[in-house]
C-alpha cells in the first residue's frame, strides 16, 4: 500500500492512495527500502498533479527528497506540457518557466535500483484495441508477459482473460483518490485532464522491478503525436507522444532503473494501421471498449467524439453487420454527431479532447464512405460535410511507417511481420 500526503495552504490535506495486491510473480523480498521510497515519492509525484490542479498555487514544497536543478526542470516540463489541455481550456496563461516554482528537502535521493531484470514483458491494458493489438502480437515473441492494469474494469480484465491471462497472471493496482478534491472542485475549485500516462510510466515501472521485468511495451501509436490544439500546442495525449516516451526513458534509466526500456511497441503504426490488426481478432469484438464517458458502466455511450472515432475506424475494415453488435446501433445515423464529426475532420478550431487519432486518418475514411456510396444511406454523412477535402487515402495511411521509435530489432521485425500479413 503507498500513501500520500498533499496539504494546500495547510489547509485542506488529501491523502490519496495506492494498493498493488500480492501476485507470485512479485518477488519484492530483495528490494530494499530505499528502493520503495525511491519509486513511491516518483508515483507521488505524477499524482500531486491532480491536486496541484485544484489552485494552481505558484510554490509547490516537495519532501522528503531533494530534485537537482536537472530533474526539477523535467518535472515542471511533465506538468506544464501534461496541463497544456487544462490551462486552455481554462484560460490560463503561463511560461513553462514561471508557472510554478519547485522547493524540495536537503534530503539526498536514494539511488537507482540495481537488480538484475530479465526479459519478461509488462503490457499495460486499458481495455481497447491498442492493448488487445499488443498483447496479441507480443505473445507470438514466446516471451513471459504480465499484463498490467490500474483500477481494474469489466474491458480490461475481459481483455486479459481472452488473451490467456487470469487474474493471477495479472499485475494489478488499485489507485483511489482523495474524494475531498471532488468536494472541492464542486465547490469552484479548477478542474480538468491530467496526464494518466505518466502516472501509468512510473507505476508501471515499480511493477516491472518488483517483476523483474526489464520491458514496458506501451501501446501508443504515431497518432497520438498530433497536437489537438494546432496554434496552441496542446495535446490532449501529450504523455503518449514520442516527446514523452524520449523524456521519461531518459529520466527512468537515470534515476529509477538503468535497466528499464520503456517503450510503445505500436509507436510505428497509425491508429488505422491498429484498427486494421484489430479486426483479426474477433474473439475481443464483443469485450473491447474504448469510451470513457461509458467507462463505469463498461459500455459504449455512442453519443461522444471517441465512440464515433472508434465506430469510423472499424468501418473501414468491418461490415455493418458486425458493427452493429459491437456498438448496439450505427452511429453513421446519428445526425446529432455532426459537431463531433466536424472536431474530427478538423473542421473547428480544435480536434476533441479525447484520445482519437488524426485528422488525415478521419478524413480518408470519411472519404472512403462518400466514395463508396455508402454516406448516401447514412444520415451523419449525407448531412453534408463543408470544407472537407479528403487528403490521403485509407490505402496509402495503411502502408506508411514511423521510423520515429524506440524498438529494439526484435520488436520491430515483430511489427513489420503484422504488416506483411
Amino acid at each position: 500500500m503507498l500513501k500520500f500526503n498533499f496539504s494546500l495552504a495547510n489547509e485542506f490535506y488529501f491523502t490519496p492512495s495506492m494498493f498493488i495486491p500480492v501476485r507470485e510473480f512479485y518477488n519484492a523480498q530483495p528490494i530494499e527500502r530505499p528502493a520503495l521510497e525511491l519509486f513511491a515519492f516518483h508515483i507521488g509525484m505524477v499524482e500531486l498533479i491532480s491536486y496541484w490542479k485544484a489552485a494552481c498555487p505558484p510554490k509547490v514544497i516537495i519532501a522528503p527528497f531533494a530534485l537537482n536543478e536537472e530533474q526539477v526542470t523535467w518535472w515542471k516540463h511533465v506538468y506544464f506540457q501534461g496541463l497544456g489541455e487544462f490551462f486552455y481550456l481554462n484560460s490560463i496563461d503561463a511560461t513553462e518557466a514561471d508557472f510554478m516554482q519547485i522547493v524540495t528537502s536537503d534530503n539526498s535521493m536514494p539511488d537507482p535500483v540495481a537488480l538484475p531484470l530479465s526479459e519478461k514483458i509488462i503490457v499495460p491494458v486499458g481495455g481497447g484495441k491498442d492493448s488487445v493489438v499488443s498483447l496479441e502480437l507480443l505473445k507470438s515473441m514466446h516471451q513471459p508477459l504480465i499484463p498490467f492494469i490500474v483500477n481494474p474494469r469489466g474491458a480490461s480484465t475481459g481483455c486479459t482473460r481472452i488473451a490467456g491471462f487470469g487474474p493471477d497472471k495479472t499485475a494489478i493496482v488499485e489507485r483511489s483518490l482523495d474524494l475531498k478534491l471532488l468536494t472541492l472542485n464542486a465547490q469552484g475549485f479548477l478542474n480538468g485532464h491530467t496526464p494518466f500516462s505518466a502516472l501509468l510510466a512510473f507505476v508501471s515501472s515499480f511493477v516491472a522491478v518488483l517483476s523483474g521485468a526489464r520491458h514496458i511495451a506501451l501501446s501508443n501509436e504515431s497518432s497520438a503525436n498530433e497536437a489537438t490544439v494546432a496554434d496552441a500546442d496542446v495535446n490532449h495525449q501529450y504523455s503518449k507522444s514520442i516527446e514523452f516516451e524520449a523524456d521519461f526513458r531518459n529520466y527512468s534509466q537515470r534515476w529509477l532503473h538503468p535497466q528499464l526500456n520503456y517503450f510503445s511497441i505500436l509507436r510505428p503504426l497509425n491508429e488505422l494501421q491498429i484498427v486494421q490488426l484489430f479486426s483479426k481478432y474477433p474473439a475481443y469484438f464483443q469485450t473491447f471498449k474504448s469510451c470513457n464517458a461509458g467507462s463505469k458502466t463498461d459500455s459504449w455511450c455512442c453519443n461522444c467524439p471517441k465512440c464515433l472515432f472508434a465506430y469510423l475506424m472499424l468501418s473501414a475494415f468491418l461490415p455493418e453487420a458486425q458493427m452493429i453488435p459491437i456498438f448496439g446501433e450505427n452511429l453513421l445515423n446519428k445526425s446529432s454527431l455532426k459537431p463531433f464529426l466536424d472536431e474530427l475532420l478538423g473542421l473547428t478550431d480544435a480536434k476533441p479532447f479525447e484520445c482519437v487519432g488524426t485528422i488525415d486518418e478521419v478524413r480518408a475514411v470519411t472519404a472512403q464512405l462518400l466514395q463508396s456510396g455508402g454516406g448516401k444511406n447514412h444520415a451523419l454523412l449525407a448531412s453534408g460535410i463543408a470544407g472537407f477535402t479528403s487528403g490521403q487515402s485509407v490505402e496509402t495511411l495503411i502502408s506508411s511507417y514511423d521510423h520515429q521509435h524506440f524498438l529494439l530489432p526484435e520488436f520491430e521485425k515483430l511489427i513489420k511481420r503484422a504488416l506483411n500479413g
